[in-house]
């Protein structure tokens, strides 16, 4: 009978204990993309070049970039999106490498 009596509480430990574990849900690296274009937190921004972070990171998938919005405050981000290389472009989008 007495273990009956202690599962009430086990089960109110564990419920406290994950209660106050961090939730992690709306962590968002400070620059994250893919072959359709990204974001920059506006504080990286700040720090380094965003044209060229994003330049950089289209080049990757022989595409160019166009920038569609900027947040400018704290926790605000630039955006971007990866295009096609225009037509009558005859060579590849430049990457830098310095």
């Amino acid at each position: 009978m007495a273990r009956l009596n202690r599962l009430p509480f086990l089960t109110l430990i564990l419920v406290s204990l994950l209660a106050g574990a961090p939730a992690r849900a709306d962590w968002v690296p400070a620059f994250k993309g893919n072959d359709t274009g990204g974001i920059i937190a506006f504080s990286l921004a700040r720090q380094a070049d965003a044209r060229q972070l994003a330049v950089d990171h289209c080049a990757r998938y022989d595409k160019v970039v166009k920038f569609l919005a900027v947040q400018p405050y704290d926790g605000g981000y630039v955006s971007f999106a990866c295009r096609w290389v225009p037509y009558g472009a005859n060579a590849r989008p430049l990457r830098t490498l310095y």
